[in-house]
């Protein structure tokens, strides 16, 4: 379900502040009901956002072998996309005779932007939700699973600036007290092959580390450019529609391409950096055809991140034509390096060197089998199993964790300062504020320029008098 193609990108790559949690209190110290935990009964999924993702996601689900699963309800803003995605599931449910796991009938397809409450309202408490919208609308949507006592399957990034982190966190312990299970989309947590070199790194294999690399280079992929909006959609719309291109939505590609190279990396560090400088820039920003693209992105980012004992981790990402591609990320210890994935995020193809090479097989001391289980579904394995025996499961701390430290290098190359983990966090800069209130009709969180222009980063650009460095956008 997650093999890569030549060019390193994934299957899920390429299909591509103010409210309260006072409800959410209410059910501190409260267990979820243990109605699956016998493994006899069916857990029913509701799917909210049926994207590329949100379909690979959901098939997951119903091909896990931790149980009987079945899809009841869907949910998107975009009827098409709804529409495919479920005839994909039915498919694919179909081919393995399990015809009978995808029953969503047209009176549980939602459209809208409540469609999200109307999906979860057809699960019992201890069912599962699949949460695979844009990130911006995560915190919403997280905070009425909990009120309805449900468990979740959430995608990354699951924040996308300081004010939805302060208040995923919040909503964390509140998850966590009421006995939710919840998995985040950082897959490569899940993988064997990395689990196995976790340990074997933790044991001193390579020595302490010192230094780790990650890369994504590649060609434009999913929607990291977009052009002038076209007629027939709203504003709205055609930035939901086009999440990657647009910072409020997604975190742009900072966030959401580079947040599983990063998280592999702090995992084997064991820690999440502390603080982070960086760079980029805007260069190739025309189609073939001259006509400009209107994302926010940069075309390149370059972070040095800094742990808190002084170890170091390189991030390089870049989405051009054209030049060098690379999709890896590397280690380096005192007594020799490693392989954390190389090629994709799956299969990893981990190693240990006994050199600064880890990419020379003649240096190679271990390997991991070559054979490896797809971490999109053990992901899915995991978190059926804790639902099934009550076992405790919520990912939601490290996600956020994995989510700021993007926020955190993407705020550093944007605003051209140093940024402290801190900074990040207690950063007062909502994207969208007013997100949970969003309307079909109503306008978008970003607005066009008097050009004709989307607003994009102004590294070392910030207003007269405005308080601490933030995104700031002209």
């Amino acid at each position: 379900m997650s093999t890569a193609n030549n060019s390193g990108v994934s299957r899920r790559d390429m299909m591509k502040t103010t409210g309260t949690i006072a409800a959410a209190s209410a059910l501190a110290g409260v267990a979820l009901p243990q109605v699956h935990a016998g493994g006899d009964d069916a857990i029913k999924i509701a799917l909210v956002g049926c994207g590329g993702r949100g379909t690979g996601a959901a098939t997951n689900a119903l091909r896990t072998e931790k149980g009987v699963t079945q899809l009841v309800a869907m949910a998107d803003v975009f009827t098409n996309r709804l529409a495919n995605s479920h005839q994909s599931l039915q498919r694919d449910a179909a081919s393995r005779r399990q015809a009978q796991q995808v029953d969503v009938p047209e009176a549980r397809r939602y459209i809208g932007f409540n469609a999200y409450r109307q999906a979860m309202d057809a699960l019992r408490p201890g069912d599962v939700v699949i949460l695979t919208t844009p990130p911006a609308f995560r915190w919403v949507q997280f905070k009425y699973a909990i009120e309805k006592r449900l468990n979740v399957f959430m995608e990354k990034p699951i924040t996308v600036d300081g004010p939805s982190t302060r208040r995923m966190l919040e909503l964390a312990a509140e998850s966590e007290r009421a006995g939710i299970k919840v998995g985040v989309g950082l897959m490569c947590r899940h993988c064997e092959a990395r689990g196995e070199l976790f340990r074997r790194i933790k044991d001193g294999a390579i020595g302490d580390l010192t230094l780790l690399r990650a890369y994504r280079l590649h060609a434009p992929v999913a929607t990291f450019n977009s052009l002038a909006k076209p007629d027939g959609i709203s504003e709205l719309m055609y930035q939901i529609q086009r999440f990657h291109s647009f910072i409020w939505a997604s975190g742009g590609c900072f966030s959401d391409f580079y947040i599983h190279n990063l998280d592999e990396c702090c995992w084997m560090k064991d820690a999440f950096p502390v603080e982070a400088q960086a760079s980029g820039g805007r260069h190739y920003k025309t189609d073939r055809q001259g006509r400009p693209y209107i994302d926010q992105n940069f075309d390149s980012y370059s972070v040095e991140y800094t742990f808190a004992d002084g170890a170091k981790l390189f991030l390089e990402g870049r989405c051009m034509d054209g030049c060098h591609g690379q999709f890896a990320s590397l280690a380096h210890g005192t007594r020799g390096s490693a392989v954390i994935s190389t090629a994709g995020h799956a299969p990893s193809r981990c190693r240990l060197s006994r050199t600064q090479k880890p990419m020379n097989p003649a240096d190679v001391f271990w390997r991991a089998a070559q054979n490896e289980p797809d971490p999109y579904q053990l992901e899915w394995e995991h978190l059926m199993q804790s639902i099934r025996r009550n076992e405790r499961h919520n990912e939601v701390r490290r996600g956020a964790e994995a989510s700021l430290a993007c926020v955190m290098g993407r705020m550093a190359a944007h605003t051209g300062q140093v940024i402290t983990r801190e900074q990040a966090l207690n950063s007062e800069h909502e994207l969208a504020p007013e997100v949970d209130r969003l309307t079909l009709d109503g306008p978008a969180p970003l607005r066009l320029r008097e050009d004709g222009k989307y607003p994009v980063p102004q590294p070392g650009i910030r207003p007269q008098n405005s308080g601490p460095w933030r995104e700031y956008y002209v």
